[in-house]
């Protein structure tokens, strides 16, 4: 009888190894499929020239000034990711404060995302207190929902609010940070970064979100309330390019991103994507 037994099994296990291959092959699929583990961070500066800036993760506006900023507002009208194919690509909107310089620890910001996972349009709405990861928010966000929203600090107590103005959803919460970076406000298009579980991290492929308006944009400083153009403060242009090519501009976003000027009310202006001129274009 267990000689018998034993034959079977084999027969048994014979069998099935045809279908243990298949399950095998699985895991490395899966990872392949698998989502980076998404950071929005800091901007990374890498030139600039008279009241412009070159980064390879920003485009929007900066305002600086000597003494910390207390908030940052804006509006944005929520922009539809184009998935040209099955390639993830991705994309954020949002206002902030910190972040902006190269001697920058820390950003709290609160924006939308806007990316494709296998050719499939995905929108979320977040916030975060960087270096700490994103934390996504249960709001609906479609495109051209218009969003408005507010990051406000004293002294270690953060509050963010972001609302979705078309539907009328609210979320805001306030939060405790050792250590706030106040040193600027910011109205940004970022291409998000990604990052191992060795937490190495690099700049994700860009979404084509076309374009982005901003509006509404204002920061304060002890009481002082203005908008990007307003002289108590300095407002730097950034520019993202993402041309891998370019030895003075490295970069894995795969595409441009440049804003267009200020508008007549001093808050508003818009982020246009663009494609890599080829080489030899």
């Amino acid at each position: 009888m267990i000689g018998e037994t034993g034959r079977t099994l084999a027969e048994i296990v014979k069998s099935l190894l045809p279908l243990l291959v298949c399950i095998a092959a699985l895991p490395a699929a899966s990872t392949a499929a698998a989502q980076p583990d998404l950071r929005l961070g800091i901007q990374q500066g890498l030139a600039a020239r008279a009241g412009t800036e070159t980064s390879s993760n920003w485009a929007g506006y900066a305002v600086t000034h000597r003494k910390p900023f207390a908030s940052v507002t804006g509006r944005w009208v929520q922009p539809a990711a184009t998935c040209a194919d099955i390639s993830p690509t991705y994309s954020a909107f949002w206002v902030g404060l910190g972040g902006f310089s190269s001697r920058s620890f820390a950003v709290e910001q609160t924006g939308t995302l806007a990316n494709c996972t296998a050719g499939t349009p995905y929108y979320k709405a977040w916030y975060e207190l960087y270096p700490k990861p994103p934390v996504m928010l249960r709001i609906a966000v479609r495109p051209n929902d218009l969003f408005s929203s507010t990051v406000s600090v004293s002294k270690k107590t953060v509050v963010i609010r972001i609302k979705n103005v078309t539907t009328g959803k609210l979320f805001t919460k306030r939060l405790h940070m050792t250590r706030p970076d106040l040193g600027s406000a910011e109205w940004v298009a970022e291409a998000p970064s990604g990052c191992d579980f060795s937490g190495n991290c690099s700049t994700l492929p860009l979404t084509n979100f076309g374009s982005v308006a901003f509006s509404h944009s204002t920061a304060t400083v002890r009481g002082h309330k203005g908008r990007i153009s307003d002289p108590a403060w300095s407002a730097t242009t950034i520019e993202l390019h993402g041309d891998l090519n370019d030895p003075n501009h490295p970069s894995s976003a795969g595409a441009n991103a440049i804003p267009g000027a200020v508008g007549a009310d001093g808050g508003s202006f818009a982020v246009t994507w663009q494609q890599l001129t080829p080489p030899g274009g």
